[in-house]
């Protein structure tokens, strides 16, 4: 498989995105205003970047609407996450929201032209059971219908639809111009949703406010500026499969600094699924004939 600048570009993504999950576990402040400043730091140090150096092209109405209609339903996504991660056992909703490639899968096969391959749908069942045996096959018999539950699916449900549409989107906007545009309809849809609600926007420790920053900077910035790239550049699918593998590397990040334990279960079932994204972007398409035939 041939290393280019888009897939460097979704594994860097992947990296500053895992170590999210440990972040939010810390709890050192609420998940809907977590959301919301790693949305608005994130803006407040892009727009004045992009306005300097020039990089900001106003889009089309239609692409700019359906940009800052990313910017809604990704805030959305990473809110009820943060609220299902601090609410349940970060393993339940790891699992749940990543069920989103069985979501743009079939997403991509009712409502866009290019149809998931073959590939894409064996390396999906096979990632998902990697993904279920990483986290136990009891836990997955015994998961609970509460609140996190249902927002951890949520979750993954609206990746889902935000990858769709950011990849129609993005076949016609740069990625700084699309950054700055969600960027700033997530600071000010969280930001509506937080005063509503009476979320606390200060009194925060020092600590907190720290890692409120890494996020933005790190998990938002840095991320999705990598992972809107590679999704500029590859099939939705792909990409969405692809962040699969981040519950491999916070599971390590998890055990080193939460001593959460890895078991050989845990480490066979992330083998399996780093096996299946493999199968995604394997060219020729597999098919039971191919295997049992004679060379």
């Amino acid at each position: 498989m041939k290393i280019t600048k888009p897939r460097l570009a979704l594994i860097a993504g992947i990296l500053c995105i895992s170590i999210f999950p440990i972040l939010v576990k810390l709890r050192l402040t609420p998940g809907l205003i977590s959301a919301f400043y790693r949305m608005a730091f994130a803006v407040t140090l892009l727009l004045p970047y992009v306005i300097v150096t020039g990089n900001f092209k106003l889009p089309k109405p239609k692409f700019l609407l359906l940009a800052a209609l990313c910017g809604v339903i990704f805030s959305s996504d990473v809110a009820v996450w943060n609220i299902a991660i601090q609410e349940s056992s970060a393993t339940q909703a790891s699992l749940l929201t990543n069920l989103s490639p069985v979501w743009v899968g079939i997403g991509s096969f009712f409502f866009l032209k290019v149809r998931p391959a073959t590939n894409f749908w064996i390396g999906t069942v096979v990632s998902l059971f990697g993904m279920i045996t990483l986290v136990g096959f009891e836990f997955f018999v015994d998961l609970n219908f509460d609140k996190a539950f249902l927002f951890a699916v949520l979750s993954g449900i609206l990746y889902s639809i935000y990858l769709l549409i950011s990849k129609n989107v993005l076949s016609q906007v740069d990625v700084l111009s699309f950054m700055t545009i969600s960027l700033t309809s997530s600071s000010i849809y969280l930001g509506i949703l937080c005063y509503s609600q009476n979320e606390p926007f200060t009194g925060f420790s020092n600590e907190g406010w720290f890692v409120l920053v890494l996020q933005a900077v790190i998990c938002q910035l840095c991320a999705w500026l990598s992972i809107s790239y590679a999704t500029q550049h590859m099939r939705a699918t792909r990409v969405s499969l692809s962040l699969l593998s981040q519950a491999v590397i916070t599971s390590l990040l998890a055990w080193l600094f939460l001593e959460e334990k890895i078991t050989l279960q845990m480490v066979f079932g992330g083998i399996v699924l780093l096996f299946g994204i493999r199968i995604t972007f394997y060219d020729k398409t597999i098919s039971l004939k191919s295997l049992f035939s004679k060379s």
